[in-house]
């Protein structure tokens, strides 16, 4: 038995080896008729090894200046006040400590002719711990900040200065105090952490603060307490300490961080930007493997008398799919080699481009893991669609491969050939939803990219179909037209499947962004109030009130009371350790949320379940939770949910869930509580101004200039000033997705060459045949022309159906917000199609017009 093994074994390495010897001998030829198939391979993998490896660069960049970014080692974050005693007592035997303090305010020009939300920062004179906070001047950041001439002094970031056209040395009003510019805020090492701005920064001592008036009970302030620890811990060391800090000060209510952990909201868009970015490589890989499997056929239809002389001396099916696979695989492995080169490149290229632009410096270098990763999807990439074809030439006699000059066979390849390539394809899906940040985001896309891919043979089928059934046109080249869709060997699916997921990714990605920007630009905008008004103090609110009804008589008019507050446990689990029903949604337990209370139910909100709370309740706390966080979260009515406020931890039972209207960016809470739940405790009220009809801008810059002069503690946000500024982001993010996003359509555009290419033999022998029927050149570029005008439009209506599908679901079931189908897009993708068909399609037919008729006919 063993050596009826080992015999077996043996054989088979000979043919392996055999056929190995054959398939370099026939790459001698040179690679003529394979540069569509490896550029193809080659971009879709320098884009996956270049989108990870630059990611893999951000990363890598954090961790290394984790220590700046964060401003120490380890952070201590609380919100509305500072720390006790005890608290301070155990924050400074760790280490060195640091205190500073953030807020948003207003700065007003000492004329009051111009004023502006600012990012406050206050710092002690040990800021910071780590890194270097460089002034323009080159001064110590201590002797900018200190006070001459009973006057603090303050630094500011250059867009400030030109937002009130003020400059160093000038003075701005800031609360109750007034502060001068002493200097220019050229870097600022821990900025990162601060996450989203919605202003310029501007930098006081933190015995400065005390003077504004800023800092009342129940403010928006988050202090932060930075340690630097001498020596440096090691992460698990850090990971110890702060689950001893949460141990030891349970009812301090801090967010303790690390610097493995210095900016987890960049990371978090890092991730799933090149989660997204990948996704995109991959299905550029995925369109240019249908140019891999037009390439093997077209290679198969070449070496017909090849297959068939090995298969009349003897060759076995299998060896001659050994053959050409080895061959598929050496020419897949030359454009993998040439996306991996690309893609090792580009984390350089970047750094050295976009050093003015990211937010973090790039940790520059090569990453064999991303690389290998790149290697891995291309592999299987070209192992899919290469897999088919090679499988079909098992089969088939010398006599079909003769015969398929005339009419290509269909005959499906054998069980263990589409086995072979079901178990490839399910291996390359697996990969990329394993790998993914979301992997339901994935999964999401990677089904609709299947679906689509379907749909498109399905609907390259249908073309055929209907074609072939129309009953016969009066023109000659519309006829000619309409039977080369249909005819044995068509370009009909290659065309519609190399254009069809690049356009429909285009267009889908298209229609997000421009119904984003109405939503941001005309709904929201026009259901929006004009002002958010954050930190009116309660012996303050009634007069402020007052004095708004005064200067907006018609304005209406929304307060409540506001505090923040972190979730620290789920019905008894910690906030930590707590999984949600819904990947992806524990947004509600990170940081701290804005909280209020209510008698009754809120504006923009209707009960989903249960009831609201009686109007004089004072029972045990209640709590209304907002309806899609809570079914993402898998609460329901009688859980409990434990928040800690102002350092006090109090648990409430959810009473009712709420359907919320975000869009209108009016007064809105996750939760809601019972009004007795904060009797007594000191907070800030949250009042909103807007009006019925359009008011000019001037107005609300009048009254913009009143409340921040009568009131100087109360920061005022301009709604349409934020808007813009999202509106700018969503912009720009726009722009680098659709930028990644052409490579797809790059791939298109190869592999709609490769096709047309790949037919090219096939067009010679039409081409001559009909004019020496008499078919002049001017028919037959109309007839050609008419056919790819035909394949075109039906796949930007194809395009549009399933990009707006597919758009429609992302707006709507993801985003939760209101779709609306763009003509303009549609247009532009029939245009594009059109374009690259009819473009691609002329310039092939134009060379085939030109082959000389006698060479042709002789070898007929």
């Amino acid at each position: 038995m063993s050596g009826f093994v080992s015999g077996e074994l043996g054989r088979n390495n000979q043919t392996f080896r055999l056929a190995l010897r054959f398939a370099l001998r026939e790459l001698r030829g040179g690679l003529k008729g394979f540069y569509i198939f490896i550029a193809c391979i080659a971009l879709g993998v320098a884009a996956i090894s270049g989108v990870t490896s630059v990611s893999r660069a951000l990363t890598e960049g954090i961790s290394q200046e984790g220590q700046a970014i964060l401003g120490g080692d380890l952070s201590f974050r609380l919100v509305h006040r500072q720390v006790n005693e005890d608290e301070r007592s155990y924050i400074d035997s760790l280490g060195a400590v640091s205190e500073v303090a953030t807020l948003r305010a207003m700065a007003r020009r000492a004329d009051t002719a111009d004023q502006a939300l600012v990012e406050l920062k206050a710092v002690d004179d040990v800021y910071p711990l780590y890194g270097a906070l460089e002034l323009q001047s080159g001064q110590s950041l201590v002797g900018a900040l200190e006070q001459r001439d009973g006057r603090w002094g303050a630094v500011a970031e250059l867009a400030l200065l030109a937002r009130l056209d003020v400059e160093v040395g000038d003075t701005l009003e800031l609360g109750r105090t007034s502060v001068e510019i002493t200097d220019v805020i050229e870097t600022e090492p821990d900025k990162l952490a601060g996450g989203m701005e919605f202003g310029p920064r501007l930098m006081i001592s933190t015995e400065a603060i005390g003077e504004t008036g800023l800092v009342q009970p129940g403010s928006l302030v988050r202090w932060h307490y930075r340690v630097r620890m001498d020596p440096a811990p090691s992460i698990g060391e850090l990971k110890q300490i702060e689950e001893e800090a949460e141990q030891t000060e349970a009812d301090a209510g801090w967010r303790v961080r690390s610097r493995a952990n210095a900016s987890p909201g960049l990371q978090r868009s890092i991730d799933r930007f090149a989660q997204f970015l990948t996704l995109v490589g991959l299905t550029a890989l995925v369109v240019g493997g249908v140019g891999v499997a037009n390439a093997v056929r077209a290679f198969l239809e070449t070496k017909r008398e090849v297959i068939a002389s090995f298969k009349c001396l003897g060759a076995t099916g299998g060896f001659v799919f050994q053959i050409y696979l080895v061959q598929m695989l050496a020419l897949a492995l030359i454009g993998i080699g040439i996306g991996l080169v690309i893609g090792a490149m580009i984390p350089f290229a970047a750094g050295a481009a976009l050093s003015n632009v990211l937010p973090v410096k790039l940790a520059v270098g090569i990453y064999p893991s991303e690389l290998g990763l790149g290697l891995v999807y291309g592999l299987l990439t070209a192992l899919a669609f290469a897999l088919w074809p090679l499988g079909r030439a098992h089969d088939v006699p010398p006599t079909a491969l003769f015969r398929d000059i005339v009419a290509a066979g269909s005959k499906w390849p054998r069980k263990r050939y589409l086995f072979a390539t079901a178990l490839t394809v399910v291996i390359l899906a697996s990969i990329a939803i394993l790998l993914a940040y979301d992997k339901r985001i994935a999964t999401i896309y990677i089904a609709a990219s299947a679906g689509a891919f379907v749909l498109l043979v399905v609907v390259a089928r249908i073309i055929m179909w209907l074609a072939k059934r129309l009953p016969p046109v009066r023109s000659t080249e519309l006829r000619l037209a309409i039977a080369n869709i249909h005819r044995p060997g068509a370009l009909t699916p290659s065309v519609v499947l190399s254009l069809g997921l690049g356009l429909s990714l285009l267009v889908a990605l298209t229609l997000i962004d421009g119904n984003l920007r109405r939503e941001l630009t005309a709904t929201i905008a026009g259901e929006a109030p004009s002002f958010f008004f954050v930190d009116i103090q309660s012996h303050e609110r009634d007069a402020f009130e007052t004095l708004l009804r005064e200067e907006a008589p018609n304005a209406d008019l929304q307060s409540v009371p506001m505090l923040r507050g972190r979730i620290v446990s789920l019905n008894g689990i910690s906030s930590d350790d707590f999984v949600p029903a819904q990947e992806g949604s524990d947004w509600v337990l990170r940081g701290d949320r804005g909280i209020t209370y209510e008698a009754t139910l809120p504006p923009n909100s209707e009960l989903a379940t249960g009831e609201w709370w009686p109007q004089n309740y004072s029972g045990p706390p209640l709590v209304s939770f907002d309806a899609e966080a809570a079914t993402d979260l898998g609460l329901k009515i009688g859980d409990t949910v434990s928040v800690n406020v102002l350092g006090r931890e109090i648990s409430a039972e959810i009473a009712n869930t709420r359907d919320v209207e975000w869009q209108s960016l009016g007064i809105n809470f996750v939760m809601v509580f019972s009004p007795n739940t904060f009797a007594g405790a000191p907070h800030a009220h949250l009042m909103t101004l807007g009006w019925d009809e359009n008011v000019q801008t001037d107005t609300e810059l009048a009254l913009l200039k009143t409340v921040s002069s009568s009131f100087p503690t109360v920061t005022s946000v301009r709604v349409k000033d934020a808007i813009s500024q999202v509106n700018n982001i969503v912009a720009q993010l726009a722009w680098a997705i659709r930028g990644a996003s052409s490579i797809t359509l790059i791939a298109s555009v190869l592999v709609l060459a490769g096709a047309l290419a790949a037919g090219h033999r096939s067009r010679i022998y039409d081409a001559v045949i009909l004019k020496t029927i008499g078919a002049t050149r001017t028919r037959l570029i109309l007839a050609y022309g008419l056919e790819y005008a035909i394949l075109g439009l039906v796949t930007a209506v194809f395009a549009v159906l399933a990009g707006g599908i597919a758009a429609w679901y992302v707006i709507t079931a993801i985003m939760g917000g209101t779709f609306t189908l763009l003509p303009v897009t549609a247009f532009s993708a029939a245009l594009i199609a059109l374009v690259l068909t009819v473009g691609f399609g002329l310039i092939g037919t134009w060379r085939v017009l030109g082959e000389k008729p006698a060479p042709v006919l002789r070898n007929l």
